[in-house]
């Protein structure tokens, strides 16, 4: 059963060690060196203390995954909702999308149930946005899941691995890519001159390919969910 759906276990006074804590140390361990490396031994030793008393807060590596993603979901801040549909879904995206990058792991692992109530809250959130828009019925949900497969994907590929080292080497290896594109020119003519964005072309590349999204979007916007007339969304 996952860990969102067990009821905690009572406190004993003021332990030393709380999920609190548990939770910090699983996400900065993550972050130097990725889910695939994490145990419960490892964990318990950057706490300091033994498994035993690990085991009093979290049951599995799997409850301490789901844990940490929360947390990261945490770090994206909602936005008031008082903007237009466009510019709220805009603004989530981002954060989520920023969550991500500082932290590679994270996206890698979305095919785990997401029932954190970070997670639930911005999905939430997303989902009155769209209603608010108009979206109902299969529409909404495509609408909800278009937008998530995009940043996840672009999350993935951004990130370049599941640690802060990897995704250092990946952009190196983005960059030696690029050079050899160009060096072959002849053979990849439309590659060597668009291909391969980084740095501020990479974020560029991603928010105008969220507003082709959204803009595919637009005209679905109306009170019953059907298709309005392009640009009066």
């Amino acid at each position: 059963m996952s860990v969102w759906m067990r009821q905690d276990r009572p406190r004993r006074g003021n332990p030393p060690l709380t999920r609190e804590r548990i939770v910090e140390a699983a996400v900065a361990f993550l972050d130097e060196e990725g889910h695939e490396r994490l145990t419960m031994r490892r964990l318990a030793e950057r706490l300091g203390t033994g498994a035993t008393t690990l085991y009093w807060h979290v049951d599995t590596k799997d409850d301490v995954l789901d844990l940490a993603l929360d947390a990261i979901f945490g770090e994206a801040r909602i936005p008031a909702g008082e903007a237009g549909w466009r510019d709220d879904v805009r603004a989530l995206i981002g954060e989520w999308r920023a969550a991500m990058l500082r932290h590679p792991w994270s996206a890698a692992l979305l095919d785990r149930p997401l029932l954190g109530p970070n997670v639930l809250a911005r999905t939430e959130f997303m989902y009155a946005t769209l209603v608010r828009a108009g979206f109902r019925g299969p529409r909404l949900t495509a609408a909800a899941a278009g937008l998530s497969n995009y940043v996840i994907g672009a999350a993935l590929m951004e990130g370049g691995g599941h640690t802060r080292k990897a995704a250092d080497t990946a952009d190196a290896a983005d960059r030696a890519a690029g050079e050899l594109v160009r060096r072959r020119r002849d053979l990849y003519p439309n590659l060597a001159e668009h291909g391969h964005p980084g740095g501020e072309d990479r974020e560029a590349a991603f928010e105008q390919g969220l507003t082709y999204l959204l803009d595919g979007m637009a005209p679905y916007v109306s009170g019953g969910g059907s298709p309005s007339r392009p640009g009066t969304a």
